[in-house]
């Protein structure tokens, strides 16, 4: 062998296609999304040589996708935020969730309302009838108050707890607000909230929040049904539902929560 001869990189003896090329860039920008990280490292992750590494590293710096700085390693680059951005004032949460909408009102038999904060009210931007022949007198465009209803309590579910006396006053709710208040801790705890029968009589629900990138609630979703159809044991047994439905929404929002 020549003396000049070295050992050939196992990662290159075959020239990547231009998929794998971009797979792999995909993964160099996802090993770094949680912090700097220095060049010998990023190439364990990577299952690559320092080599290889390097050229698709910077093949993503020239594209602003990774920034370099010395004695810290590769972060994220600016064009990814710009990106970001771009991506959350696209992002229609009504068109996201429609789908889950959908699936949670056939699988529930129960109507389904998808809401977000206004100000001071619960505005109500979707609405996916049930299969049972109960009213529910919200319509979309609705603003509806916070406290009493299901879908308000799910959006005020990380207020700080000394706002949430002046909404109830504000409101006009003439429920007992020590036993809201309770009521109130315990879904905070839990993460869901209830309506029993506090804005409509005769109605109940189960309501989550949905979270995005920043883990902030930015909107909620609900099922409603009639008193009759909503036992307590079967308003428990709603919430895992309610729950992973909000949790799905979440996920394509871009929440990385549990």
């Amino acid at each position: 062998m020549p003396a000049s001869a070295t050992k050939a990189d196992p990662a290159e003896a075959k020239t990547p296609s231009g998929s794998q090329t971009l797979l792999r860039g995909l993964d160099l920008i996802d090993a770094i999304s949680e912090g700097p990280i220095a060049l010998a490292e990023l190439a364990v992750r990577l299952g690559l040589t320092r080599s290889t590494t390097h050229r698709l590293a910077s093949a993503l710096i020239d594209r602003r996708f990774v920034t370099f700085t010395p004695r810290q390693g590769y972060w994220l680059g600016p064009k990814l935020l710009e990106l970001g951005f771009l991506a959350q004032k696209q992002a229609d949460v009504v068109q996201i969730a429609r789908d889950h909408l959908q699936t949670l009102a056939a699988a529930s038999e129960d109507t389904v309302h998808l809401g977000v904060r206004d100000q001071d009210h619960a505005l109500y931007l979707d609405k996916i009838p049930g299969r049972r022949r109960v009213d529910i007198s919200s319509r979309i465009g609705d603003r509806q108050p916070m406290t009493s209803t299901g879908l308000g309590k799910a959006l005020m579910l990380d207020d700080p707890e000394r706002l949430w006396r002046p909404h109830f006053d504000a409101e006009g709710n003439t429920a007992d607000y020590d036993q809201w208040l309770r009521r109130m801790r315990q879904y905070v705890a839990s993460g869901f909230a209830f309506d029993l029968e506090e804005n409509e009589d005769q109605i109940r629900c189960v309501a989550a929040p949905i979270r995005d990138t920043k883990d902030s609630i930015v909107a909620a979703i609900s099922v409603s049904s009639a008193a009759q159809y909503m036992s307590d044991d079967r308003m428990m047994s709603l919430t895992k539902d309610v729950l992973a439905s909000a949790h799905a929404i979440s996920r394509d929002l871009g929440w990385r929560g549990r």
